[in-house]
């Protein structure tokens, strides 16, 4: 058997880095969402860049599927290997390689987690901004695009990479970008890699933007009556040009699942989750004037955080939304929805899934990142139960054609993977097929991630 034989000759480069025992491959084999569990055929545990190349000359030399393996957090079914062959697992590079502070740069491996390099920053005045909520490896962080909570300042990491390290499917090693903050030479080659969701090549460094860490912080909680009155008021800040580091919503039910999970004490009502960040002034300054535009539009029960561990706390807590969520049917599988629309719909998008998820068999809690349009509705499936995880995707793919129809997209941070693969044509169209185009021209053998983001043989 090919994948087998590639297999042979992995483990001649890796040893005992090589691991095909059940505990390992079953680790690899499962996800944090609602897809059948699918161990690989190996684990192939690289610890340098030369590594990979040859794990993937191997494997390229005898058509054996590469799956990358990041933290496995990914929740559309990235890292599984659905076609057998070897799971890469890059956890074990894991060194921070160089901080320009001075520059505001850094290069790291791709198994770093974004905790572990904001840890490596303490000293440096800076951090690393993007917050997925999960503790992910900013390698798989990259390759789906993903975002998070302070996305409404900061951006996604589309904003946050400048350059690459990047192994293909022969093995070649090629960089992309530099860590000048703009370039016009040539195509965007990094931009090209990052949300390719490791179907084009396996990403070996990352060279990232850096921000400094800012002179004060402040942080509150609201309550309104309504989603809509909450979305009216992210809308109207937005507009009035409030710069706010974080905006979240989270519906009543997600309210009463705080309160099941962690004793929030919270009135089971909407509400708004905020954070400035800036200047002592320019924070009391911005808060103001959200607190004041907020009760003017019906908002309730302000509670302002301004020490570091009020703070920490109101963020664990969002943080822990899933497993709060999960605390409302307690056992549950959870389908974790995702799209994104333009903020003048958000409104209209939330209202419409609301009432869908009503007149269905199935909870449902939404919450999202509503400054920047992005919101997401858990749906609490009993395991084993083929009749609600039917309702589930049907549902979900509801959300999807409402956010298409609104000129939205079909996901705002988790990526494609397989479970949005069927909405590529439809919101791409023909781009879609030159995406498949370029899948060919740098993996000819479908052997990186197959089955991923784009549809191939």
């Amino acid at each position: 058997m090919t994948i087998q034989t590639a297999i042979a000759e992995v483990s001649t480069v890796l040893g005992e880095r090589l691991s095909r025992s059940k505990g390992d491959l079953d680790h690899h084999g499962g996800s944090e969402t609602y897809f059948a569990h699918t161990p690989p055929d190996a684990v192939a545990y690289p610890e340098s860049t030369e590594e990979v190349q040859k794990i993937l000359r191997a494997c390229a030399a005898h058509g054996c599927p590469v799956i990358p393996w990041g933290t496995g957090t990914s929740l559309e079914g990235h890292a599984l290997a659905f076609r057998g062959g070897i799971s890469l697992d890059l956890s074990r590079m894991n060194r921070v390689l160089r901080v320009d502070a001075e520059d505001m740069v850094c290069r790291v491996q791709p198994g770093v987690t974004r905790e572990a390099l904001n840890t490596e920053l303490r000293a440096t005045g800076l951090f690393f901004p993007i917050d997925p909520g999960a503790n992910a490896s900013l390698g798989g962080m990259a390759a789906t695009r993903a975002s998070g909570t302070t996305a409404v300042r900061y951006g996604t990491m589309r904003d946050n990479v400048l350059g690459l390290e990047v192994v293909l499917a022969d093995g070649r090693a090629i960089r992309t970008g530099t860590a000048a903050r703009k370039s016009s030479a040539g195509y965007d080659m990094t931009a090209l890699f990052v949300g390719s969701e490791g179907t084009l090549g396996v990403m070996t460094e990352l060279t990232l933007r850096l921000q400094g860490q800012p002179e004060a912080i402040s942080s509150a909680i609201c309550a309104f009556d309504s989603v809509s009155d909450a979305v009216a008021t992210v809308i109207a800040a937005i507009q009035m040009g409030l710069p706010m580091a974080r905006i979240e919503l989270v519906d009543a039910a997600t309210a009463r699942g705080f309160n099941l999970y962690s004793g929030a004490g919270l009135a089971e009502a909407p509400h708004l989750l905020l954070e400035f960040h800036g200047s002592e002034t320019g924070v009391a300054e911005e808060a103001r004037r959200f607190g004041e535009l907020a009760q003017d539009l019906g908002a309730k029960g302000f509670d302002w955080a301004e020490k570091t561990e009020d703070r920490s706390r109101l963020w664990k807590m969002r943080h822990e939304a899933t497993y709060a969520i999960k605390a409302l049917r307690p056992g549950c599988d959870i389908l974790v929805t995702d799209i994104c629309v333009p903020i003048s719909r958000l409104a209209e998008a939330i209202d419409e899934t609301t009432a869908d998820i009503a007149a269905s068999p199935l909870e449902g809690p939404i919450l999202g990142h509503v400054g920047d349009g992005n919101f997401h509705a858990l749906l609490l499936i009993e395991p084993g139960n083929t009749a609600e995880l039917d309702a589930a995707k049907a549902l979900s793919d509801r959300m999807v054609e409402r956010a298409l129809g609104l000129g939205g997209t079909a996901t705002g941070e988790h990526g494609v993977g397989v479970g949005k693969l069927g909405f590529m044509e439809r919101e791409h169209g023909a781009a879609w097929g030159v995406m498949g185009e370029i899948k060919r021209a740098l993996d000819p053998q479908n052997i990186l991630n197959p089955g991923k983001l784009v549809a191939l043989n």
